[in-house]
């Protein structure tokens, strides 16, 4: 994933291969575009999840079981958070009280949890979904289960709520190791977040885009990848483009016509 230093003008040039930047999935509407335009389409998480390993984690002088109410933010940290517990011979009480931002994630409390056992409150996105339910229990004692990244937007939100809180560092997102693909390029790199951008140039610190095209879900992953100095060629823009298979299916009909 190297070359020389010139900014690519717009280039329609025919599409062969594309690279998306994610572990790969059982189904997807990747696959229709892969066998409608006779692509190679290759997935690779340019990040991925590491547990903080427990004795590293008695250094942050924090027991879960000394806290009422766990906010779950995500699947991993519910996966850390129970890891962690069994690593200290922990079993959380009986009445510990559990607040989800999403069903998703409320459903995925329960291979670790009796169910009808416990509290659980559900949100539908944001940790201001749970405000009735966080200000009924303002009284609990809680405790916020995150990665090295923290989670700015609840984390705000409760200091805003006067909360009784702590967070507690129990994973980790760090760049994958890509080096296998030294020698390997694409016609479209496709990512989603700003730390895929991270990934990429910790990975490959003299890549440079040359004909590479670059298809980017988010302002924050625009910016990222602007930042680098790099061009985007592709881009998700809701309503009107809602998704990334909608914008890739957008630029093959250019790229690739006589399909």
């Amino acid at each position: 994933m190297a070359a020389n230093g010139k900014v690519m003008e717009e280039t329609f040039e025919r599409v062969k291969s594309i690279l998306v930047s994610q572990p790969k999935p059982e189904r997807s509407p990747y696959y229709e575009l892969e066998e409608r335009y006779g692509l190679q389409i290759d997935w690779r998480p340019f990040i991925q999840v590491e547990g903080v390993p427990t004795k590293e984690f008695r250094k942050q002088r924090i027991r879960p079981d000394e806290y009422t109410a766990i906010i779950f933010t995500a699947k991993n940290a519910v996966d850390h958070f129970f890891r962690i517990c069994e690593d200290m011979r922990i079993t959380m009480p009986q009445e510990t009280k559990y607040f989800c931002l999403t069903e998703a994630i409320a459903n995925y409390l329960q291979k670790f949890i009796v169910y009808r056992k416990r509290k659980v409150s559900v949100g539908k996105r944001t940790i201001q979904d749970l405000s009735t339910q966080l200000k009924k229990n303002k009284d609990e004692k809680f405790l916020l289960p995150c990665s090295n990244l923290g989670a700015k937007k609840v984390v705000t939100y409760l200091d805003e709520l006067a909360l009784d809180w702590t967070d507690a560092m129990m994973y980790r997102t760090v760049s994958s190791d890509l080096s296998d693909l030294s020698d390997v390029t694409y016609d479209i790199l496709v990512f989603f977040s700003p730390l895929g951008i991270t990934s990429l140039y910790e990975n490959f610190p003299d890549f440079k885009q040359n004909d590479t095209r670059l298809a980017v879900f988010g302002s924050s992953t625009t910016n990222a990848v602007e930042e680098r100095g790099l061009q985007v060629n592709i881009r998700v823009k809701p309503p009107e483009v809602p998704s990334m298979t909608k914008a890739l299916e957008i630029y093959l009909k250019q790229s690739n016509p006589d399909v």
